[in-house]
């Protein structure tokens, strides 16, 4: 009897042991928490994914409202997840965090299902009530959760996907999925120890103004240089290869530069166009706030100029080292450093304690070969609230010449408060407004010709960046304000997403582009960024050879972003291969185009001085593409051509366009990039 029992204990023991069991994952196979999933495969513009809390680390909130569960991110955002078609929906509200309160966020969410969009929050902002979400998902494989800047940059833009999860058909385990290669990878070969002249083909200077070109080049040191066919007035230092000196009238000189070492020499031509326009090739340097932000100072200022020239990123015609905000005095800073008068009592603008000496500061940089760049707005505040330029246009202008600096960016920022109040520091309402009449355009425009005119009344040629974020079509009317470059887009962060959306945006600008005017889709984000917070880019070595081979092709200034002083051997290789910066500096400036898309794969083309294409094979998606490509007549192409693969510097084939075909294997959000070169 004892026996019996014990045995019938046991399989009722056991049963409910097997019930409970089965019960509890019938129940969580109905409900799939996204707080359940590994959040850190997810990339964002700041901070690192939260799990049940804010990007702060405190308790999710949206308008006064408290939530439990949920993802909090930041924009740009992005995470994925594997659904193998066995999700039935999603739901989730969402918002932006009450933490961020006194700050102006702006962001949108948006649910993506196998590539196609199947919701979007619209536009939310601090204070709007938690947004319900509630996506169908039959059959959907993969699907990802997207959160873009509001239209006015990604500033405090602290997301939460709060309440979010699945409903399911069965017992399942998702998983969030991240298809992009993580190991860096180095496709650019070593300089060879013979000289190579590198850098820009041609160079456009003013009559009267200081003249400055570094002859730059890769190979062993010792080398010397010399150009035969100097204009009148211009002289070359045959141990640097800096030219230096004036010319008197306007006029097109060809020069003969010559790099000689022990190893052999090497000639190129250049040509020097004295006119009015200046900028004929896109800037190359550095600035400084994707990495200092508000910790800038003359001391980093110098350290990065030594470390372009110590890591050789000069030989590679690397030029300007910018200056960004917080050189001046702040109005509500803690930081004592930045705090001191605005302006003297004439009015002249003064640097805050970090920047003693502007002078001497710019002559240090051009000591080393290179150019300085600086910035301001055109409103009384810039964007950090330091002193702007406003009713000081003149001023300002002619002290950055005595200073001796050869760049300006020019921030919108307060301007939008100038404007009668309306705009109340909003960047994303001007465009609406620019087109309610000419007369809001107008004044847009306005603040920029200002400083543009004054400028170009300077005794030395000052590069004119407009920065206003692709407001008002800048594109169109850029150029007749005396711009050289001007921003199409928000600021960038070091997110697919971002990368992903600005060159996306470049098409309907590129008509504009031209030697003197240039597109600009803002800063690299590559090497080690952080905006005061340093890290390493977000991009994965894909991303970041396809965000540096675009902005070659979008023929945009490539103004790098990172510490000069942690460039490890990656990074290096993406900003050192020639063949790459010659698609950049080509000095026909067309900008490339879309011309081709199969699939998420999108073909751009540009077209070089010399008459052959620059062709880049871009993976927007999350899967390699293998392709047999042979529809060379729709780019362009016809009769027999050279294809080379530009990252790996060398030649691949030679075809004819009605038989021929490249072979392409392009890597998630990857690229392969070719010139295509026509063999008559």
């Amino acid at each position: 009897m004892k026996v019996v029992l014990n045995f019938r204990f046991t399989a009722i023991i056991g049963f409910l042991v097997f019930f409970s069991f089965v019960g509890v994952n019938s129940i969580s196979a109905q409900t799939v928490w996204l707080d359940q999933l590994d959040l850190s495969t997810a990339t964002q513009g700041y901070g690192v994914p939260m799990k049940n809390k804010s990007i702060d680390g405190k308790t999710l909130t949206i308008a006064g409202k408290t939530f439990e569960r949920g993802f909090g991110s930041h924009s740009e955002s992005s995470i994925t997840i594997l659904l193998e078609g066995k999700a039935t929906l999603f739901t989730a509200q969402v918002g932006i965090d009450d933490e961020v309160k006194g700050q102006r966020p702006a962001a949108e969410f948006v649910v993506y299902g196998d590539n196609k969009k199947l919701w979007s929050s619209g536009v939310m902002h601090l204070g709007d009530a938690a947004k319900p979400c509630s996506v169908k998902l039959d059959g959907v494989m993969k699907l990802e959760l997207v959160v873009t800047d509001g239209g006015n940059g990604n500033y405090y833009d602290h997301v939460d996907w709060v309440d979010a999860k699945f409903e399911t058909t069965g017992v399942n385990t998702f998983k969030t999925y991240s298809p992009i290669a993580t190991e860096p990878y180095i496709l650019t070969p070593a300089p060879k120890a013979e000289p190579k002249i590198t850098g820009a083909k041609v160079f456009g200077v003013r009559p009267g103004s200081p003249f400055q070109f570094l002859v730059t080049a890769t190979g062993d040191r010792p080398m010397t240089f010399s150009a035969t066919g100097l204009p009148a007035g211009l002289k070359i230092n045959t141990q640097t290869g800096l030219i230096t000196g004036k010319l008197s009238k306007g006029g097109t000189s060809i020069v003969t530069l010559e790099a000689k070492n022990t190893k052999g020499k090497f000639q190129r031509k250049l040509r020097i166009e004295c006119g009015d326009q200046i900028a004929l090739t896109p800037p190359m340097g550095w600035n400084s706030w994707n990495c200092f932000a508000n910790e800038v100072s003359a001391d980093k200022v110098k350290r990065a100029a030594d470390a372009m020239v110590k890591s050789g990123l000069i030989n590679h015609g690397w030029t300007y080292i910018n200056v960004d905000d917080f050189w001046e005095n702040n109005r509500d800073s803690k930081d004592e450093s930045l705090r001191g008068e605005f302006r003297d009592v004439a009015g002249n603008i003064v640097p805050n304690s970090r920047f003693v000496d502007m002078k001497g500061l710019a002559d240090y940089v051009h000591g080393l070969g290179l150019k300085i760049g600086l910035y301001s707005s055109p409103g009384p505040w810039t964007c950090g609230g330091c002193a702007g330029s406003f009713n000081h246009e003149k001023q300002d202008a002619e002290s950055y010449a005595k200073w001796g600096f050869d760049y300006l960016k020019y921030d919108w920022c307060s301007y939008g408060n100038v404007i009668n109040g309306l705009l109340n520091n909003d960047p994303s309402k001007v465009s609406s407004l620019s087109y309610n009449g000419g007369s809001v355009l107008n004044t847009a425009i306005k603040p920029f010709k200002m400083m543009g005119d004054y400028l170009r009344q300077q005794p030395r040629d000052i590069v004119f960046s407009v920065c206003q974020y692709g407001m008002s079509d800048v594109w169109k009317w850029g150029g007749s304000v005396g711009g050289n470059l001007w921003r199409t887009t928000n600021d960038i962060t070091d997110t697919w997403v971002s990368v992903k959306n600005i060159a996306l945006d470049q098409d309907k600008s590129a008509p504009y582009a031209k030697p003197g005017n240039w597109n600009d889709p803002d800063m690299l984000v590559v090497g080690t960024v952080g905006w005061g917070n340093p890290h390493k880019s977000k991009l994965k070595p894909d991303e970041q050879y396809l965000h540096i081979s675009l902005w070659s092709l979008f023929s945009a200034p490539l103004l790098i972003g990172c510490d000069m002083e942690k460039l490890d051997d990656f990074t290096l290789n993406l900003l050192t291969n020639d063949e790459v910066i010659e698609i950049n500096q080509d000095p026909l400036g067309k900008q490339a185009t879309s011309l081709q898309t199969i699939g998420d794969l999108r073909i751009y083309v540009k077209e070089l001085e010399d008459g052959s294409k620059a062709v880049g094979f871009c993976n927007f998606g999350q899967e390699i593409v293998n392709l047999s490509y042979k529809d060379f007549e729709k780019i362009g192409l016809s009769g027999k051509f050279n294809v080379r693969d530009v990252w790996r510097q060398k030649d691949v084939s030679t075809l004819e366009t009605k038989t021929g075909e490249i072979a392409l294997k392009v890597p998630a959000h990857g690229v392969e990039l070719y010139k295509l070169s026509s063999i008559k």
